[in-house]
């Protein structure tokens, strides 16, 4: 196990895939909730992606071909969210586009499990990306929520992963105060963050946004799923160092996802690797 990821086997691939996606300008397609929309559509350009709202039913299969990835995000779930959210994900599916599944509330409104089930069930899902509580609740064990928000600690986090990325064959990962990733062979346990990142909406949306741009731009998703949330952190520490209240830090941190470099990746990430 390694602590420091300057001394890890993976530090150029994680490197690696924030290269390719500034260089590839991945185009990845939101159907995501209306609450942080906008914070998702900024970040994603900020990061080096291009972000497309597409959610009309009538035009999202269409979207998905052309696409270099899919991201589902079920926080504020209308009607034709559902259909949308599946007809695109099927589309995924035949037309070989990586998908990332935000299962937000999922503990908490049974509704969207549901539409989660069909969505892991006809379409095609290559990272879950939830906080804590989401991701336990899909494995079957119990956890904390609270609407949108996990009061877990964090004990058998790992473990949840585990057996979800192993049920459905993809990588999954667990944000929190430690986040964790696994394809479930290969796990990374993130200690980089801050809490300023709970006081802003949408932070997690945010990530799981920016966990399908790599997704889009690098084809090992256990990797681009580190770098992404890596990417996120980093940031958010660097933003609450310029400012310790949520509304400047927001601007902040959008702009120092845009400054973010392989160097400040390899020096300041800290991550156990299993």
């Amino acid at each position: 196990m390694t602590n420091n990821l300057e001394n890890s086997n993976y530090t150029n691939e994680v490197c690696n895939v924030l290269n390719d996606l500034r260089k590839k300008i991945p185009l990845v397609q939101c159907i995501t909730n209306y609450v942080t929309i906008n914070d998702c559509a900024n970040i994603l350009l900020s990061y080096g992606a291009s972000p497309a709202m597409c959610e009309a039913y009538d035009e999202v299969f269409d979207f998905a071909k052309i696409s270099s990835a899919l991201y589902i995000n079920v926080g504020t779930l209308t009607k034709e969210q559902e259909e949308a959210a599946v007809l695109a994900s099927i589309s995924a599916k035949v037309n070989n586009t990586p998908v990332v599944l935000d299962p937000v509330a999922c503990a908490a409104i049974p509704r969207k499990n549901s539409v989660i089930k069909r969505i892991l069930e006809l379409g095609r899902v290559d990272v879950i990306k939830g906080n804590i509580g989401e991701i336990k609740f899909l494995a079957g064990e119990a956890s904390e929520v609270r609407g949108v928000d996990s009061l877990d600690n964090g004990e058998g986090a790992l473990d949840s992963c585990m057996l979800l990325a192993k049920k459905y064959n993809c990588v999954v990962a667990a944000t929190g105060k430690e986040d964790y990733i696994t394809d479930g062979s290969r796990s990374a346990i993130i200690k980089n963050g801050t809490d300023m990142l709970t006081k802003v909406t949408g932070a997690g949306c945010m990530v799981g946004a920016l966990c399908a741009a790599t997704a889009g731009a690098y084809e090992d998703k256990f990797i681009s799923t580190v770098c992404a949330i890596l990417s996120m952190n980093l940031s958010g520490e660097e933003a609450y160092e310029m400012c310790k209240v949520p509304g400047s830090f927001r601007v902040k941190l959008i702009d120092c996802i845009y400054t973010l470099s392989t160097e400040k990746i390899m020096k300041e990430g800290n991550i156990l690797w299993q």
